[in-house]
């Protein structure tokens, strides 16, 4: 077996926010969006720099507190972009962690948590 990709599914509950949080803010973009019909809960996909999530108000679809790790370089960069956006409800740091990475860790509306960490040099 050789594995091509793993796409996460996390639990949200209101799609303004969410894309007030992954688009607007982290910068993902919307992929593609599914309702069954006008008053049925959304699925829909976003990606960014080779993340893809599902994002989905389906109950018993993903459970609110996931934790994500994605390593990535240019960490330094992307965290230093998100404080120039100055968003309301976030603000991370960038700390350096015991297992040898900068870090950065943001929660989203949802009570899930995104780790972003970036190999020191």
């Amino acid at each position: 077996m050789k594995v091509q990709s793993i796409t996460p599914i996390l639990r949200i509950f209101d799609y303004a926010k969410a894309v007030e949080f992954y688009v607007n803010w982290l910068g993902f973009k919307i992929d593609w969006e599914h309702r069954f019909d006008e008053n049925a809960p959304l699925y829909m996909q976003i990606s960014a720099e080779g993340i893809k999530l599902h994002l989905s108000e389906h109950h018993g679809d993903g459970t609110p507190g996931t934790h994500l790790h994605i390593n990535c370089t240019g960490l330094k960069e992307y965290h230093q972009s998100l404080i120039n956006k100055n968003y309301k409800y976030g603000r991370p740091g960038l700390e350096e962690t015991f297992y040898e990475t900068w870090s950065v860790t943001v929660h989203d509306p949802f009570g899930n948590q995104l780790i972003f960490d970036e190999k020191k040099i």
